[in-house]
């Protein structure tokens, strides 16, 4: 759909999507870190931390501490780091 042909409404939503982008992805690595404490499985663990990777490049965090992270693979690093960025938010 080209830009011409979307409603005011349309852009509109496509806008706040945009600019609300940081708080979206902060919620989504949040509801990550529960389901990755749950998960029993180690192969859907690493499915979900794959997930969890994205979304902390989609936040632009430091690539030095997205590798710290991946490497440990260990949640409660995971989840610190997380409170600090929404605190920052």
């Amino acid at each position: 759909m080209s830009n011409k042909n979307m409603s005011k409404y349309q852009k509109d939503v496509i806008s706040n999507y945009y600019n609300n982008l940081d708080t979206i992805m902060l919620q989504k690595l949040g509801e990550l870190v529960t389901d990755i404490f749950l998960e029993s499985s180690d192969a859907k663990k690493e499915k979900l931390w794959q997930r969890a990777e994205k979304a902390m490049q989609k936040l632009k965090i430091k690539p030095a501490i997205i590798k710290h992270i991946m490497e440990k693979k260990d949640i409660e690093i995971l989840a610190k780091n997380l409170k600090e960025w929404q605190t920052m938010k």
